[in-house]
């Protein structure tokens, strides 16, 4: 008997291509139907949204503000696809895990946005936190991730909010990783950004297309980070499993005095530091120096390190954060020394007047260099406010320097060059000999009469 194969041909190839395009789609959705923007809706500015073939289309208005396409549906945890185009003069980028709230800055689109930069700055890929806390991933210690955006061209976006990770690449190179718990839940969208007075600016276009999200079976999609990419992480007092594998360890646990003690003696103050809801807190007494607690420092020694810690200060407060600390050099009064990046109220202190050029304002070297954005000259220094978390860096590496505030560079030196002892000889500091050239020394948080309060400090060899 012979058998009609044709049937089961056509029925075997239609089921492997089935199985193809399955595992080829493999749970991804089109948020973008290339028809209409039925599943969008807009938000806060007036910007135009309109649909060129398979693409969507934002142009420019003048004096409207942000403008934001928004879904409909708000995302948890995902993975999100998208390629951009812009304008070389326009500024844009992608809301994840947003909303718009009545009672929030009257409706103002908040939260996550992954930041599409064709300026010089070149930030695309950043994670910038809209309408809250500003930047909280700039690119300024991501070269490569500087150079990963293709001007006037396509750029696809990668971006994984998984949980309290939020990891991005540009065209294949990791730009930026956060560790956040502040939102877990809430909508994307595309942003049109305002564009004020500029009337040349009026009309330019940035458009998107390939937009497409999955939100299950998502390790099978996640990329690794890269080693050289630092995880930002703004979750207190703990690790990651990322940091742990790259050596990072807690100064301070939250919690106990472990690591820490007197200056002047081998116990922790009885007075004036408070451990409370995770923070470290240096009490407000009379503003003396080291007069009331006194200050405090590891119980080990460091030489070649990274540091990082979150502060916040009071209104007028002082305090620093001094590193390289010797403490047999001042057995009287006052503090220890050491080099200290100083903490500071720069308007209502009267200490930021004094020194030289803002030597001994917020960031500085202490009485020898003062602050600058070294990662983008010519503008400030970025300093979140009185009484916000922010974010500072210390690296010290076979005698280079540099400090770090909220993810810009603003200070650097060798503490071995002739220029380092030049501006000591001119300083508070010509007494102790030899100041700065330790091989190794205590780090020390600050007692200066002033309530400020520590927490997340970790610190990496090197």
């Amino acid at each position: 008997m012979k058998l009609n194969l044709i049937p089961f041909l056509l029925l075997s190839i239609t089921t492997l291509f089935a199985q193809a395009t399955n595992k080829e789609t493999n749970n991804w959705q089109n948020l973008f139907n290339k028809k209409d923007l039925s599943n969008w809706e807009q938000k806060n500015g007036t910007a135009q949204y309109k649909i060129e073939g398979d693409e969507i289309v934002g142009i420019s208005r003048l004096k409207i503000g942000n403008s934001f396409l928004c879904t409909k549906k708000k995302y948890s945890n995902f993975i999100l696809e998208i390629e951009v185009k812009i304008h070389p003069l326009l500024n844009s980028g992608i809301q994840i895990r947003s909303d718009s709230k009545a009672d929030y800055r009257k409706g103002a689109v908040h939260g996550y946005q992954v930041e599409i930069d064709p300026s010089k700055r070149a930030y695309t890929g950043g994670i910038y936190d809209e309408s809250r806390r500003g930047w909280i991933y700039p690119l300024s210690d991501n070269e490569d991730g500087r150079n990963a955006f293709k001007q006037s061209q396509w750029n696809k976006l990668h971006i994984e909010a998984i949980g309290s990770e939020i990891r991005v690449w540009l065209n294949g190179v990791n730009t930026a990783n956060i560790y956040d718990e502040r939102t877990a839940e809430g909508f994307i969208a595309l942003q049109v950004h305002s564009i004020g007075n500029e009337t040349h600016l009026e009309g330019k276009e940035v458009r998107w297309r390939n937009v497409r999200i999955k939100t299950s079976d998502l390790e099978s999609d996640r990329w690794e980070m890269s080693p050289a990419v630092y995880e930002n992480n703004f979750v207190p007092n703990v690790l990651t499993d990322n940091e742990l594998r790259n050596g990072w360890r807690l100064l301070w646990d939250g919690k106990t005095t472990t690591g820490w003690r007197s200056v002047k003696s081998n116990t922790f103050p009885k007075k004036g530091w408070v451990i409370k809801d995770g923070e470290l807190t240096v009490m407000k007494n009379d503003g003396a120096e080291s007069a009331h607690g006194g200050d405090i420092i590891t119980t080990e020694k460091y030489s070649n390190f990274e540091l990082r810690l979150d502060f916040k200060i009071t209104k007028g407060a002082n305090s620093g954060v001094k590193y390289m600390v010797d403490t047999h050099l001042n057995k009287g009064e006052g503090s220890a020394i050491g080099l200290e990046c100083q903490l500071l109220d720069d308007n209502m202190h009267p200490d930021a007047k004094k020194g030289l050029n803002g030597n001994r304002t917020i960031g500085a070297l202490y009485d020898l260099i003062p602050p600058e954005n070294l990662s983008r000259p010519g503008h400030n220094k970025d300093f979140k406010g009185i009484g916000n978390w922010n974010q500072l860096r210390i690296k010290s590496l076979n005698g280079k320097i540099e400090h770090w505030l909220n993810g810009y560079k603003i200070v650097e030196y060798d503490r071995y060059t002739q220029v380092f002892r030049t501006l000591v000889a001119h300083s508070k500091y010509r007494v102790w000999e030899q100041f700065g050239q330790l091989a190794s020394g205590y780090i020390l948080l600050q007692d200066h009469g002033d309530e400020v309060s520590f927490r997340s400090i970790k610190i990496k060899a090197l």
